[in-house]
């Protein structure tokens, strides 16, 4: 009895932490912060209990209150696991965590698939008058000149599966304790990621359609957008992977931060593989290209 009774003593709850209360408000105050954003931008008001919320300072202020919690919770999480909290449960929960994350991103992006499949296939449709008129009944819109797929869009595929393989390189650098290849293979990765985001900052500066008052540039700029924003995250994501494993912060039986990273990033580039084949070559089939 006593032993059972000391055994029971052994676990106590832990004090409730201030990120995810955090988190909640950063995100609502991005949220109506954005749309007071966009209302600025476009010249409008935006109301809310009487106050003119049309500012850039309300999304910025969520904004850096989501990236404070960031950085805090991470830092305890990675605390917790080099304190050896992390059990063989709470890694498993982790994991799955990861996993159930990258789930809810899949559905995200096929939200905007959707968007775009819906509007390109049925761009004839004979009960949706409205946008038969828009489209002139065929896909790409009457108009439109298109990107090459075969010039910069096909340059960031190759740069995307290069640093894949690149990432699969650290981990298995990782797994047999070289950490000259873990730090290479990571620096790399990274690199490649920046450039990404270099050449898709270029591709939309050049691009011969906008955002605006275009079914086709409204779908091509969400999809391909926020996929931008997920390289974004993933590459400051696997940079402090890179930072912490060049200060020695993995080993190979405890790094679930990198392998969540590694996880991260090939979803990534396997949404980018959806939306070349799908956006740059079939949406764009048949119609002019802009030079």
């Amino acid at each position: 009895m006593a032993e059972a009774h000391q055994k029971n003593h052994d676990y106590h709850i832990i004090d409730p932490s201030p990120w995810p209360l955090l988190a909640s408000i950063g995100a609502f105050v991005m949220a109506f912060g954005g749309v007071g954003y966009m209302r600025y931008l476009k010249g409008s008001e935006f109301h809310i209990f009487g106050m003119n919320l049309a500012t850039p300072w309300v999304f910025f202020i969520g904004l850096a209150i989501v990236i404070y919690v960031m950085i805090g919770w991470w830092s305890d999480t990675i605390k917790e696991g080099n304190a050896g909290a992390h059990t063989r449960v709470v890694s498993l929960h982790l994991r799955y965590g990861m996993i159930m994350f990258i789930a809810s991103e899949v559905m995200f992006f096929v939200a905007w698939f959707w968007a775009f499949f819906d509007a390109s296939l049925y761009a004839n449709e004979a009960i949706q008058a409205s946008r038969t008129q828009v489209l002139g009944g065929q896909w790409p819109p009457k108009g439109i000149e298109v990107l090459d797929p075969w010039h910069l869009p096909l340059y960031n595929t190759i740069i995307l599966l290069l640093s894949g393989t690149c990432v699969t390189w650290a981990h298995h650098a990782l797994l047999h304790n070289d950490r000259k290849g873990l730090v290479t293979g990571l620096s790399l990765t990274v690199a490649l990621g920046v450039l990404f985001s270099f050449v898709q900052a270029y591709e939309y500066a050049h691009a011969p359609f906008e955002f605006a008052n275009s079914i086709y540039g409204a779908t091509f700029f969400m999809a391909t957008g926020f996929h931008g924003f997920h390289v974004l995250v993933g590459t400051i994501f696997l940079l402090v992977c890179l930072i912490r494993a060049m200060n020695g912060g993995f080993t190979s039986e405890k790094h679930f931060g990198f392998e969540a990273a590694a996880w991260y990033w090939h979803f990534v580039d396997v949404v980018w593989l959806f939306l070349f084949f799908s956006i740059y070559i079939w949406g764009g089939w048949g119609a002019p290209l802009a030079h």
